[in-house]
């Protein structure tokens, strides 16, 4: 069978693959990212490759069209504002999962072609901060960082990062660093405990934006303890004495943290010198992000501990290609390689390589800007490419708006979402696994995506969509590309022109790959200034990227704290393990959706008590922004004061479950990256009258004022809840089951209130429906695994499985589909640590990120003894 190497779609950490046609997919062991390993997502590729729901062909206004009417009508819309309204009248808003071929196109004819630098992407909203920090420090967005660091290093702090969760490929790396050398110690900066707090060595419960207070503590005790390095200040590194007056200024109360707590992360990174201090959203999406990226990196300054091996300041990125697209300006506010907009003779050398009519002079629309300025009708004409911001942005009701107000709106995508619904041309994209090109990851390694299925229908790479529109508006000379490689030749080429101007992105050596060196391309991380000498360790030599060559501190302050109002929540928003994005992929996989399969409140105890809510009750939040309809579910993980919920559900698949329509639009000044974990916030019981659970073999959709939709094994599942109770209780039960054919057996208990229906198509049952006053009690996974079987009424009705049969429960491993009832029989058996629960049921054995729910499962279990 053919086998073909490619690499990750998911996170950052660019973990390779092994392809085949078929849909099976095996980690890499020869890639350097993860030697093999896969997460839960990455394990699910295959069952992700359906055709269902994509977008095949072309449409205008709703309505199939063929590709030269559609690319006709986009150039001629774009065009017309051009002339009409000027060249920032028009914008683009592109996405960290295109290729960097595509990514590189998309700017040359944005900001070389039409003028304007109005084009910016949703990496704006994981990791501007973590760039406009690297810049103001070393001159250049540079990561000095690479992922062996992690397992040389003797400390390792995760700021801001479930990694376990969230990179748990990366995470399982740094896991096996500790097996080996137990004396690696691992701390946490978090204000919720989650996967990844529950294995450190430390976890600091920190109060929400109170990292700037945190770092700056530690410089002063850097600096009172004598571990400035003096001599790579004196060499290296300006700033020192304004960043060292203006940390003394901050206040240790201000991290929420006790003295020990604090003393001993003091005592843990002073006095180890191989000190890594990771970062991500936590840090990044705060109106003071970058302010905290700079009191990290401030710390590693003063002590001289960056450029060299187990050490230095780490930002981790979201998206498969964030790194690709900040290497070809992917951002508003930067040219391609690098360069500066601002800089006129950056700008001369992007347009001379390009040889351009024009160059943008002048920043354009950062993320939340831009869609303001398209509410404000200042945009003419928008083309989104590869992303939902309907449900990703913050306020996201207000962002559908503004794409409504939008004279003409064009979305490339691979599949319907939100955003595909509110456009004039829909433009049929090919999807991972169709379309080949080049991808860089959190440790600047460069790799190869690369098609193993075949282009469905008439969809197109995006990189021939756009230089396909570019023609059409008079460019055919400057894009009439043949193929990825013809891209990645042409902007390796300009990377080295760029790097004359003292950058860091140099990929040169790269520039004369033929067709088949391109094709055969390895893994590798840049600078390459020849095909023989790839990579180098960033600030080895103490020389940085600005004028004087030397790092810059950053006098920063901890961000004023507002004191909540009674009765308002602080809402932190952020990823679940299984889930990606707004799902448009993941949630493909009935693997995947079965370990949360709803959207959930993060609620403390304490405050659960306060709002009189209970576990598995439904939980309205509100702000001035919107509201959603949301599962409590208690934790002490969480501090009183705040909610956590996650991100990835849209209307697709829930009727009220889009957190972002909560979030305000306020941004970090500098980096304009949105604050989407700061958002204020009510909660109160949600009122109903019943709670519902569907399993259906027919696709569902949302259809009460709760309802959530998920893939199983056997087609679809929902969870509901009424306001007001049925008439009828059968045509509910076929409304939620969508389906209008079919026998009908129904228990109706008037007195208790509970319901229980079964659809059958002669002896196959097709769907079950059960309902009650409160959440539904029933064993979810024997229910979904008897649709489209044949069983009796009686048997279905009963929503438990006969003794005789297994009910697994809950998932919580998704690589090995082992539920919490297994994993419980396991424990009662003597399975007594994750090591023993791995052998016998082979949970936590792959990707590693269920282990700490497996601990906690083991802790909580009690185990029966036989008295003396």
């Amino acid at each position: 069978m053919n086998q073909v190497c490619t690499t990750c779609p998911y996170c950052g950490v660019g973990c390779g693959l092994i392809a085949t046609p078929s849909g099976e997919i095996t980690g890499d062991k020869n890639h350097p990212a993860n030697l093999g390993r896969l997460c839960s997502k990455g394990a699910a590729l295959g069952e992700t490759l359906d055709l269902d729901g994509r977008l095949l062909d072309p449409e205008i206004d709703g309505k199939p069209a063929n590709w030269d009417k559609a690319l006709d009508l986009v150039a001629s819309k774009f065009g017309d504002a051009v002339r009409e309204h000027g060249p920032d009248s028009v914008a683009f808003y592109v996405s960290g999962q295109l290729l960097t071929e595509d990514y590189y196109v998309a700017n040359k004819l944005m900001k070389g072609y039409i003028g304007s630098a109005n084009i910016d992407t949703n990496s704006r909203l994981c990791m501007a901060s973590s760039v406009a920090g690297h810049k103001r420090a070393f001159g250049t967005d540079t990561v000095p960082v690479d992922y062996t660091d992690l397992e040389e290093a003797d400390v390792i702090v995760l700021v801001g990062s479930n990694l376990a969760w969230c990179h748990p490929v990366l995470f399982q790396r740094i896991l096996a660093a500790k097996a080996q050398r137990p004396s690696l110690t691992i701390i946490t900066v978090d204000p919720r405990k989650t996967a990844t707090g529950k294995t450190a060595d430390l976890h600091l419960s920190i109060r929400p934006d109170g990292d700037t207070a945190l770092f700056n503590g530690l410089l002063v005790e850097i600096d009172k303890r004598g571990a400035v390095d003096q001599e790579y200040l004196d060499a290296h590194v300006n700033g020192f004495d304004a960043s060292i007056a203006m940390a003394k200024t901050s206040d240790s109360a201000d991290t929420g943290l006790s003295d020990a707590d604090l003393r001993s992360f003091y005592d843990l990174w002073i006095g180890a010198e191989k000190v890594v201090t990771l970062f991500s959203q936590g840090v990044n999406q705060s109106s003071a992000g970058t302010d905290k990226v700079n009191a990290i990196i401030n710390c590693h300054l003063a002590t001289g501990r960056i450029g060299r091996a187990g050490m230095g300041p780490f930002s981790v990125t979201g998206q498969p290609n964030a790194m690709g697209g900040r290497e070809v300006g992917g951002l508003a506010n930067m040219l391609a390689c690098h360069l500066d907009i601002e800089n006129p003779s950056h700008r001369d050398t992007v347009q001379s390589a390009w040889q351009s009519p024009t160059i943008c002079a002048k920043p354009g629309l950062k993320a939340v800007d831009l869609f303001q300025a398209c509410e404000q009708g200042k945009i003419k004409a928008l083309w989104i490419i590869s992303t939902n911001p309907a449900v990703s942005m913050p306020d996201a009701d207000a962002v559908t708006r503004a794409i409504e107000n939008v004279p003409f709106t064009v979305v490339t995508d691979v599949t319907h979402t939100d955003t595909t619904a509110l456009a004039d041309v829909l433009l049929p994209a090919t999807a991972w696994g169709e379309k080949s090109g080049t991808v860089t990851n959190s440790e600047r390694r460069i790799s190869r995506q690369r098609a193993f299925l075949p282009t469905p229908g008439n969809a197109k790479p995006d990189w021939e969509i756009i230089c396909e529109v570019a023609i059409r508006m008079g460019w055919r000379d400057a894009f009439s590309y043949s193929s990825p490689a013809d891209i990645f030749r042409e902007y390796a080429d300009l990377s080295g022109k760029a790097a004359k101007h003292g950058r860091d992105f140099d990929i040169s050596g790269l520039a004369d790959l033929n067709d088949t060196e391109y094709e055969n391309f390895e893994p590798l991380q840049w600078p390459v200034v020849d095909k023989t000498k790839t990579g180098n360790r960033f600030f080895e030599d103490g020389e940085f990227y600005h004028t004087d060559a030397k790092a810059q501190m950053l006098p920063v302050s901890s961000p004023l704290s507002q004191p909540d109002a009674i009765g308002m929540f602080r809402l932190n928003t952020g990823r679940i393990r299984d889930q990606w994005h707004t799902m448009t992929r993941s949630g493909k996989s009935a693997r995947l959706s079965q370990h949360l399969a709803e959207p959930f409140a993060e609620v403390h105890p304490d405050d659960a008590k306060l709002i009189g809510t209970k576990e598995t009750e439904l939980l309205e939040i509100t702000s001035p922004q919107g509201r959603v309809v949301v599962r409590v579910l208690l934790s002490a993980n969480v501090q009183r004061g705040t909610v956590f919920v996650p991100i990835h559900w849209s209307k697709d698949n829930a009727s009220q479950g889009v957190v972002n329509s909560l979030v305000a639009g306020g941004c970090d000044p500098i980096s304009g990256q949105p604050a989407l974990k700061g958002s204020r916030v009510q909660l109160r019981p949600y009122q109903t009258k019943w709670y519902g659970f569907a399993a259906s073999a027919s696709q569902l959709q949302p259809h009460r004022g709760y309802s959530v939709v998920a893939r199983t094994s056997t087609g679809w599942s929902s969870e509901i809840a009424g306001r007001s109770t049925p008439e009828d209780w059968e045509k509910e039960a076929r409304i939620a089951l969508g389906t209008n054919t079919g026998e009908v057996s129904i228990l109706h208990d008037s007195a208790r209130g509970v319901v229980r229906a079964a659809v059958f198509d002669g002896p196959v049952l097709k769907g079950l429906f059960f309902a009650s006053p409160e959440p539904v009690e029933v064993a979810r996974a024997h229910a979904i695994s008897q649709i489209d079987t044949e069983v009796s009424a009686l048997s279905a009705l009963a929503g438990l499985p006969m003794l005789d049969q297994p009910n697994p429960g809950r998932t919580i491993c998704a690589c090995f589909d082992v539920g919490i009832n297994t994993l419980r029989s396991a424990i009662y058996d003597g399975a007594t640590n994750v090591v023993a629960l791995g052998r016998c049921t082979a949970a936590g054995t792959n990707c590693g990120s269920c282990k700490s729910e497996l601990q906690t499962l083991i802790d909580t279990t009690p185990i029966l003894t036989a008295a003396e």
